[in-house]
Formats: structure tokens, sequence, C-alpha cells
């Protein structure tokens, strides 16, 4: 039985759409009631969830909660760590590693520059995804159907006059995050405030967090972003290989 419900959430998981139970039981060779008994014990913890626009199955939030809590015990916050302190130094701004968690941000890790203006933040400290650097970088690698179950959990809610309210402009910014490779947070969450993250994936490729710097907008300029997220998606790379994903555009390490 195990066997058959780890096989459920790995079908689920190598999908860009949610599937239908008659397409679960035609890629796993599994009676439609086996199929059906196993969604409904994975659909009471959250594991899987049934969307309701079209009866199909996707992968539920649950999962999110389990993997960053799975993330924290393998001392993700701990390698990061020298990544962070090299974003620190070289930026003068604030340096984060986040992760989502029950479809928000969750802060694990930071390190803070000597500078007197500094980004107040906290580990454990939580923010919405859809309007910070750090949430941007991880939403646009979530499949499809995650997307859209999320923001219709979460919902897209205004912070500052900045922000993106619409889901279509957000998907917009999605596709142009995945593009280049970093995400802004142009005073979307807090007026006077500008960040840049980047994703960072694990062996397989998989986006399992994201790190970022954070600044006053003053100093963190529209003029600086482009050097800045250079670096930022520079180190994120090296952080991943640390994790290791293998790409020809990583570098060795932190210099």
């Amino acid at each position: 039985m195990l066997d058959r419900t780890a096989a459920i959430l790995d079908a689920l998981a190598a999908c860009d759409e949610d599937l239908s139970l008659f397409e679960l039981s035609e890629r796993l060779d599994l009676h439609k009631s086996t199929i059906h008994r196993l969604l409904m014990v994975l659909e009471r913890h959250r594991l899987v969830e049934r969307r309701a626009q079209h009866g199909k199955y996707g992968l539920g939030l649950k999962l999110f909660e389990l993997g960053s809590k799975a993330f924290a015990r393998l001392g993700l916050g701990e390698r990061a760590h020298p990544f962070l302190e090299r974003l620190a130094a070289e930026t003068g701004e604030t340096a984060h590693l986040c992760a989502l968690d029950n479809g928000e941000v969750l802060y694990l890790e930071k390190v803070e520059p000597s500078r007197s203006v500094r980004v107040p933040s906290s580990v454990g400290q939580r923010n919405p995804a859809h309007c910070t650097a750090v949430g941007k970088a991880l939403l646009a690698f979530l499949p499809q159907g995650e997307l859209d179950a999320l923001i219709r959990e979460r919902g897209l809610k205004a912070h500052t006059r900045h922000t993106i309210t619409s889901l279509a402009l957000l998907k917009r910014e999605l596709g142009a995050i995945r593009n280049r490779g970093y995400a802004i947070d142009d005073e979307e969450i807090e007026e006077g405030l500008r960040c840049i993250g980047a994703p960072v994936r694990d062996h397989s490729g998989r986006v399992v967090a994201s790190m970022s710097i954070a600044g006053p907008a003053f100093r963190l300029t529209r003029a600086k972003t482009p050097g800045a997220a250079r670096l930022v998606t520079k180190v994120a790379a090296q952080l991943s290989a640390e994790l290791g994903y293998r790409s020809a555009k990583v570098g060795r390490g932190v210099a």
C-alpha cells in the first residue's frame, strides 16, 4: 500500500498538470477503485487536493510544510550561511534564505551587513509570496496547478500601490523571472524597500528555496539592480551546486 501511495505522489509531481482518477489509473496500471481509495487517504491528510473546477487531483500544500521541515533538519540554513555572508559583505545589504511553507514565504536564515540602516527581519518570519522577491522566485517554478491553488487560497492582497494584484500580470511577471533567473520586489510589500531574489535548486534541479538581498530603495537603486542581480543569481547557483545541482553555468563555490 505504501509503495502505491508513493507512486501516486510521484506521478502527480512528475506532471505539470493535475490528473484525473482515470489518468492516474492509466499511468500506474492500477484499478480505479484502488487509486480512489488511496486518494481519499491522501486528501484527508492534505497531501493531495481535488481541484473544485475540474475534479482532477494535484499535490497538496501539506507537502510544502513537510518539505520545509525537512530542509531545516538537513541544515540547509547552516549550509547556506557562508553564501549569505558573501552576499551581505559584497552588497552591504541584508541577505536572506527562504522557502515556501504552507503557501507563505518562511525565512530560514539571514545575515545582516554592518551598516546602521538595515532591513528589519527575523528567522521564522513569514511574508506573502506574491509581493516579495524571494516569494516570486519560488512561485515562478511551481507547477501551474500548484500555483493556481495557492493563489486561490491566499489571494493577491495589495500591500502598497506597487503590489501586483492581477493574476494575469503576476503570471506574466513569473514568466519574466524564469527567463532572466531572478525576481525583484520593487517596493511591493513595503514602500521604500527593494529586494532581489533568485532560486536555489537541489540535486534533482528542483527549486527548494530562494535567496535574496533586501535594502532601502534609496541605496539599492534601480541603476544598481542589474549588477546586484548578477551577484545574487551567481551566489544562488553556487549554493545550488553545494546541494548537488550540476549546471555548466555554476561556479565553484564561495570565493
